[in-house]
Order: structure tokens, then C-alpha cells, then sequence
């Protein structure tokens, strides 16, 4: 019961929109709207909508419950499974792992409950539109297990499509690339961005991959399109109680959709317009557009919530990637006898 009454209470508030959308916001000393702290954006939102919910945005007050409770299951049972796995590592000599990353690290759960049946939104059955003839498209298995056979450049984040030298492997893989995008996606773990303002700047640091992105607040045109950049050239206006952001010149490198296992197209004409608005003293939504007519036959539109932490940020240096990568290379040389 007490988890029951404790999800309506999160069920009702995330869906009273019209509250959040009177919400006055706290300005700076430069009577701009009050970005300022750490944010969590963790959800358990799936990007793409199941195809047995069809248009439908929200999840009903019992299947949120049913989520919570399946949720806490797991939980458990993920404990339960590590604890024996430490167990027998610390009793064989001969043990070399210890089960991958424990639960210890995962941010599985948002500080909010998402009542969303998927985080896109448009178009309205919750899944990519299509993609244009011709587009390539990459795909992999992000476990980096086995490589599907491709071409350079590699613009999805996991798995590889050789191990003949670093550019055959994902962006994340590489340390270049990670879930904070931009766009945001919530991941297993460091869902965090921290923002500071003055008067005529904003910057975003994201926590996964400890990268800094300076924002201009005073109109200025973007960058020659002849500059490109991992993370694009943004410039962001305030309208109300919404900071956008508008972010273009992004590298060809990277897909105009790269996700953990598959990347469509090329970043290099991509459109991204991000949107975070103040719904609350601890709250914001956040939502971002994707408009590539090179890429896609519809625009992409998706939405999480967002939560405001006492939580510190500190520096994510990507260490294990820096390492696996010499040895994934080192493996594969073992492998062909060129070693």
C-alpha cells in the first residue's frame, strides 16, 4: 500500500503540467532565468516506445506500481547474485573477475518517477521515423563481443567493427563520445550535467565525459559551417522560464542519431534544439528536437525529466577505456600472430 499511494503521489505530480507551466522561475542577479547546480537526469523510460502501446504517452497508475515493484525485485535479486560472485572471488585463488560493474555505480532509477511509455515523443506512435534512402546505417553489438563487419568512421558508442587499430571501435569505447551527447540520453550511470551562468554565457558540464559545453546568450551568429566539433557550436536565448539551445557545425564523425548500438546517417547537417524548462525550486524539463532532411523523413522530438541534486560532480577521466584499448588491440594481434 505504501508504495501504491507513494507512486499516484508521483504518477499526479509529473502529469500536472499546467501547474508547472505557471511556475514562476528564480532569476539570477542578471534577471535571467536560475539554471545554476547539478542535475540528474536518470530515468527508466525506455527511448522508443514498445509497439504494444501504439500512441499511448503515459503509463497508467497500475502499471507504474507493477514497474516499482518489478524494479525493487531485481534490485534484489542483482544483490543477492553479486553477493555470491564476491564471495567466491575472495575464496578461489584462481578467480579474474568479479562480474563486470556492480550495481554499486548504476543510476538505474530516476529521482523522479517517469510516467512516460517511451522519451519520444514525436512522432506520436513513439519510435524513429524512417530513415532517407541511402542513409547508412550502423549497428552493432554494443557488448563489443563480436564485430559486424563496416567502414570508417565508427559513429555508434559501443562495440567496433574490427579490432585493426582504435578507429575500428565505438566513440565511447574511445573515450570521445558518451551518453551526455549532446542531445542528453539517460544512461547506466554518471546522469549529471552542472550549470553555471553569468551574464551573457551558460555552460553545460556534463558528467560522462567531463565535457564543457560554453553557451553564448547574446545572439551572436554561429561559427563558420567550415568549423566542426564532437559536440557542435551552440547558442542559447531565454523565452520565459525555458532556456533553448540550439547547437549546429557538428562533426561528420558522429551519426545524426548515435546511440549505444546503432548510428544513422551523419551528424554533419544536423539541427539539435534543446529545451530545458524550469517546472519547479528542484525541477526542469528537458526536451530536445532532432531535424536532419538529410537523415530522417520526420523530425525526432523527445522528453525526460530532469531533477536538481546536492550531489558533486567530480572528474570522470575515462580510465577503463584509455586501458581496454591497447589490450583489445593487443588481443587481436595475439589472435592473427602478429604480436
Amino acid at each position: 500500500m505504501k508504495i501504491k499511494v507513494i507512486v499516484l503521489c508521483i504518477f499526479l505530480s509529473n502529469l500536472s503540467l499546467s501547474k508547472a507551466q505557471d511556475y514562476q522561475a528564480e532569476l539570477t542577479e542578471y534577471d535571467h532565468p536560475n539554471f545554476r547546480g547539478v542535475w540528474n537526469f536518470s530515468t527508466t523510460a525506455p527511448f522508443e516506445r514498445p509497439e504494444r502501446y501504439s500512441e499511448r504517452e503515459f503509463f497508467t497508475e497500475d502499471e507504474i506500481i507493477e514497474q516499482v515493484q518489478r524494479r525493487e525485485t531485481s534490485a534484489i535479486a542483482r544483490a543477492e547474485q553479486e553477493a555470491k560472485v564476491a564471495d567466491s572471488v575472495l575464496t578461489m585463488m584462481t578467480a579474474t573477475s568479479t562480474g563486470s560493474v556492480n550495481s554499486f555505480w548504476m543510476e538505474r532509477n530516476g529521482l523522479r518517477e517517469n510516467p512516460r511509455t517511451s522519451i519520444i515523443i514525436h512522432p506520436k506512435n513513439g519510435r524513429l521515423p524512417d530513415v532517407k534512402d541511402g542513409v547508412l546505417v550502423q549497428r552493432s553489438d554494443p557488448n563489443g563481443v563480436r564485430e559486424i563487419p563496416g567502414e570508417r568512421p565508427v559513429r555508434y558508442t559501443h562495440g567496433g567493427i574490427a579490432r585493426n587499430g582504435p578507429e575500428d571501435r565505438g566513440l565511447s569505447e574511445r573515450c570521445l563520445v558518451f551518453n551526455s551527447g549532446p542531445p542528453l540520453f539517460s544512461g547506466p550511470y554518471n546522469n549529471n550535467i552542472q550549470i553555471f551562468q553569468n551574464s551573457d554565457h551558460l555552460v553545460i558540464l556534463a558528467e560522462m565525459g567531463f565535457d564543457a559545453r560554453i553557451i553564448s546568450l547574446d545572439r551572436r551568429p554561429h561559427i563558420s559551417a567550415d568549423i566542426t566539433m564532437w559536440s557542435g557550436d551552440s547558442r542559447g536565448y531565454f523565452n520565459g522560464s525555458t532556456l533553448v539551445v540550439e547547437t549546429k557545425n557538428f562533426s561528420s564523425e558522429i551519426a545524426s542519431l548515435g546511440l549505444r548500438d546503432r548510428a544513422y546517417g551523419s551528424g554533419k547537417n544536423r539541427l539539435l534544439i534543446e529545451r530545458f524548462t524550469l517546472t519547479g525550486s528542484n525541477t526542469l524539463d528537458y526536451e530536445f528536437t532532432i531535424e536532419d532532411p538529410s537523415t530522417f523523413t520526420d523530425k525526432i522530438v523527445a522528453s525526460l525529466p530532469m531533477t536538481k541534486t546536492d550531489s558533486k560532480i567530480y572528474e570522470y577521466a575515462c580510465h577503463a577505456g584509455n586501458y581496454a584499448i591497447g589490450n583489445i588491440l593487443k588481443g587481436a594481434r595475439a589472435e592473427d600472430g602478429t604480436l
